[in-house]
């Protein structure tokens, strides 16, 4: 097949959407398709909007000798005319990759209201989708009022090289330190870091510690805020601000931790979860979004409200008292991220839906 695909900047960004994006295009090339990357600048919201009216895009891909061009969902505000102009003038379908919506962040409701109303008529724009939860495919169903040709591929789950045994695991729960708590993610409002930490100061500082993994330059207004959070709280001491890893570094402070904490208000998925899993980490996640689909909660993480300080508090200080079920959790943590799809599978699965378009 002739693939296209258009997204915002690299595809070497580190997050766990253009993750899935890089993981599908490298398994597409290795079995012989050719894919064709379409990079648009990143921009502010109401300039994306200006990309619809742009005559060099739309000749780029309205002249692009494709069989499908996929479209991550994200690029929305860039493409939600365009797309009904390029339907006119270009043969091939429409596949969007949904990661999840943007009018299901945590906003004021009238500000969700305007973003719905753009992203109602991109989804309604294209041919088919490619969805990475259910909830996600619920979304949008319920969004757009249609039925469209759809495959759900969950993100796999051999992202990291995780190979924790039983023994290490024991070994790791029962240790007499202070708890070892991870998060992982980009640090902006939607990640909750904030609330974390604010539940964090309400436990005893000298039987925690949190390693604070992801970019510190994405939304430097808002690392700010995290470090005058820290000191005004005076947790300088038992926060780290680590910034971005390697994959080698990450996987040794997984191995490390015994929590990953990111309470997100909203996760389309929630990839960094099955990464944890991988490790035997149990998770503090939110109820909103799809982390219910890799999360039973009490079993192998827990489930929080988006900005419930108090019960991330709780359950954070229940493990710190109760090693023998954080050392349950943690099994079963690893059990389930075990019973979930590879990335082979989860990529073969959309080759076969693309091809299923193109027929």
């Amino acid at each position: 097949m002739k693939l296209g695909l258009i997204i915002y900047g690299s595809l070497e960004t580190v997050s766990g959407g253009f993750r899935y994006d890089r993981t599908l295009m490298e398994y597409l090339r290795s079995r012989g398709d050719s894919v064709e990357i379409f990079s648009l600048p990143w921009r502010n919201y109401s300039r994306h909007l200006l990309d619809n009216f742009s005559a060099g895009l739309f000749h780029s891909l309205a002249r692009a000798n494709l069989d499908v061009l996929i479209q991550d969902e994200l690029n929305h505000p860039s493409l939600f005319r365009l797309n009904r102009k390029l339907k006119e003038h270009a043969a091939y379908p429409l596949v969007s990759i949904v990661h999840h919506l943007r009018s299901r962040e945590s906003r004021p409701e009238w500000q969700n209201k305007l973003y719905s109303m753009v992203e109602r008529e991109y989804l309604r724009s294209v041919d088919g989708f490619i969805f990475v939860s259910r909830t996600t495919s619920s979304d949008v169903r319920a969004l757009t009022e249609r039925e469209a040709p759809s495959v759900l591929a969950y993100p796999g789950r051999d992202s990291v090289n995780a190979a924790m045994t039983t023994d290490q695991i024991k070994m790791r729960s029962f240790q007499k330190d202070a708890l070892r708590i991870l998060f992982v993610g980009s640090l902006i409002q939607r990640k909750e870091l904030h609330s974390l930490i604010m539940a964090l100061a309400d436990i005893p500082g000298d039987i925690w510690r949190l390693d604070v993994v992801g970019s510190l330059t994405t939304d430097r207004g808002y690392v700010s805020g995290i470090r005058q959070l820290v000191e005004k709280l005076k947790l300088f001491d038992q926060v780290s601000l680590l910034g971005i890893l390697t994959s080698e570094e990450l996987g040794r402070y997984y191995a490390r931790s015994q929590l990953l904490a990111v309470p997100s208000s909203y996760e389309g998925f929630g990839m960094v979860y099955l990464e944890g899993m991988g490790f035997g980490l149990p998770s503090i996640a939110s109820t909103a979004g799809a982390p219910h689909e890799i999360i039973t909660h009490g079993r192998d993480g827990f489930l929080v409200r988006p900005g419930n300080v108090s019960a991330i508090a709780d359950h954070i200080m229940e493990l710190c008292r109760n090693r023998e079920k954080l050392f349950h959790m943690s099994l079963n943590a690893l059990e389930r991220y075990q019973r979930h799809p590879t990335w082979d599978e989860c990529t073969a699965k959309i080759a076969d839906f693309l091809e299923s378009m193109v027929n």
